[in-house]
């Protein structure tokens, strides 16, 4: 069984930064672990991986030495099951707007008597190795429940969410949550900055973890002065096409 290492730094005051992958890559993950990102987001609702593809990439992920998170396409029981059986060490559940929506969110996290979430001799239980009564209270203590706030109802009902027992991380999504301000795009916005302000309040009150989307350095370090801890910059996508273009103008002197 594994030991959320993220979870525990996190816990311990630790700003953790990640990426998020949404390329079925293995040598791509493990890269991204033997770089130093504390953390990956496997990217199953912006990207194409299915259940098989998201076993392998965890399995790379631990190669490098980083804690894998699966972003689930919804808050759906099936795929929070399927990303939690196959190994990750966590998941990151979009559209978490009431309450209600972050209580399912745990509850498919969780089995009893935390949850309600299904039994079976998978990866995570080492296919029937441990224990399974060992399993269940290691499973519950040791996997991150992420929220994304990124709609303009959920950060008005951002305190319900907060206190939810079994919620880790309130994580802001920038993007979406402009989309949902009618100034799409505009993350630097008086309104997306007030945004994170309230995620930060919300965490500080009930003892949870601020995390927030960056999509370049110099806003990773911004937000982590800011006192965010739970940071993705960017995705494997955007950084390898950066990199590539930035590599070809200094080559030809542009």
């Amino acid at each position: 069984m594994f030991t959320n290492k993220l979870k525990h730094d996190l816990y311990a005051g630790k700003t953790c930064f990640g990426t998020f992958m949404c390329l079925n890559s293995t040598d791509v993950v493990e890269i991204g672990g033997l770089a130093g990102f504390d953390f990956v987001i496997l990217d199953c609702e912006h990207g194409y991986l299915s259940p098989e593809a998201t076993m392998h990439l965890v399995r790379a992920a631990q190669a490098g030495g980083t804690t894998p998170i699966t972003r689930v396409t919804f808050n759906g029981e099936t795929e929070i099951l399927r990303a939690l059986d196959v190994g990750s060490h966590g998941v990151q559940v979009p559209q978490i707007n009431t309450r209600e929506d972050a209580e399912l969110a745990v509850r498919r996290a969780k089995y009893y008597p935390m949850g309600i979430r299904g039994s079976a001799m998978t990866r995570s239980c080492d296919y029937g190795k441990t224990p399974f009564t060992d399993y269940i209270e290691h499973e519950n203590a040791e996997t991150l429940v992420s929220v994304h706030i990124e709609n303009i109802i959920g950060l008005q009902n951002i305190e319900e969410i907060a206190a939810v027992d079994g919620v880790d991380v309130l994580f802001l999504g920038p993007y979406d949550m402009s989309q949902s301000m009618g100034i799409p795009g505009q993350t630097d916005h008086p309104r997306i900055q007030e945004a994170a302000d309230i995620v930060l309040a919300a965490c500080k009150k009930y003892g949870k973890i601020p995390g927030v989307y960056a999509e370049f350095p110099e806003i990773a370090k911004m937000r982590a002065e800011q006192g965010f801890q739970y940071i993705p910059i960017g995705m494997a996508t955007t950084l390898i096409t950066r990199a590539f273009t930035d590599l070809l103008h200094k080559v030809k002197g542009e």
